[in-house]
């Protein structure tokens, strides 16, 4: 399968190789070219450099650019706008690290090119921390759990992130809470008595536990949770979630029905963002609780428990 690749527009021939350097060693298989400085090594950017890059790293899924500065977007978006086809290629408005890296883990998890370019651009607010919590066993106003961890986990296969075309049919999409009660013949509307308000909810269907390995150090469902999946695992490496792990990590959970996060402490990040999960701060012999709801929940803690074991492979 062929993988969406990256170009990496730069004024500076050293930053753009850096950072192509650190992108590859969390995405080895995406093609990542680095277009930084003038042909004598001066500071600038130059077209045919940057058309060249694009050349290369289209090996048929299409290509995403990325720039520091100024003249970059200038010069990318001239050398899309060259293409024979420019729908082949995306010039990204995002943060040039935090976009390559984000970017870079999408793709090697096998997301599209429109994916890829809005996991780019959603950079900017995965790095900003301390992190919301998704909704995972959060409480209404009443005291009673919500089931909008699982909700969100069940409305869409877990892609690394959202095609850009999604977002006008989430915006349209009613809430239930909105919809009105159903009429009766006389044209009032039917009630919810209190009784029935206040009947416990039906038995949850369970989803069978992972296989329990060393490194998972706990594990346990919990009903009124909407059936969420959770297991403390140990932190085995020498440092910790740093980038490389935190990039295993992301894409182990790619292309599962589930939804999944990791808490640190009185932190909570998203599973499938590598700059999320960098933020929690996790370090070696720490331990991370993982939570993971939707049909694919046990494969992902699955997933996450044998990686764990292997030491995330440092």
């Amino acid at each position: 399968m062929s993988l969406v690749g990256l170009v990496l527009v730069s004024h500076s021939r050293r930053l753009a190789e850096g950072l192509a350097e650190l992108a590859a060693q969390m995405a080895p298989d995406v093609p990542i070219e680095a277009a930084g400085g003038l042909p004598g090594g001066e500071l600038g950017t130059d077209f045919e450099s940057v058309a060249d890059a694009l050349d290369r790293a289209d090996r048929g899924a299409g290509v995403v650019l990325l720039y520091d500065i100024g003249s970059a977007q200038m010069t990318a978006e001239l050398a899309v706008e060259a293409l024979d086809d420019p729908s082949r290629a995306y010039v990204a408005d995002a943060p040039f690290v935090e976009g390559t890296v984000a970017a870079a883990v999408a793709a090697q998890g096998g997301a599209d090119l429109d994916s890829v370019a809005l996991t780019a651009s959603s950079a900017a607010a995965d790095a900003e921390w301390p992190l919301a919590d998704p909704g995972f066993g959060t409480e209404d106003e009443s005291g009673g759990a919500t089931d909008s961890g699982f909700a969100a986990a069940t409305e869409s296969p877990w892609p690394l992130a959202q095609p850009a075309n999604t977002a006008q049919s989430a915006n349209t999409a009613q809430s239930p809470a909105a919809t009105p009660p159903p009429e009766t013949p006389t044209g009032e509307q039917t009630a919810t008595s209190e009784s029935e308000a206040s009947a416990p909810a039906p038995e949850a269907w369970s989803i069978p536990a992972p296989e329990v390995t060393p490194a998972l150090t706990s594990l346990s469902t919990h009903a009124q949770e909407t059936d969420m999946l959770a297991a403390e695992l140990e932190l085995r490496n020498d440092v910790g979630l740093h980038a490389r792990p935190a990039a295993l990590l992301a894409r182990c959970v790619a292309g599962l029905t589930a939804r999944v996060t990791v808490r640190f402490g009185d932190r909570q990040a998203d599973a499938g963002s590598v700059l999320a999960l960098l933020g929690l701060g996790a370090g070696s012999g720490d331990r991370i609780e993982v939570r993971a709801a939707g049909p694919d929940a046990a494969e992902a803690l699955r997933r996450l428990t044998e990686l764990a074991d292997r030491g995330f492979e440092d």
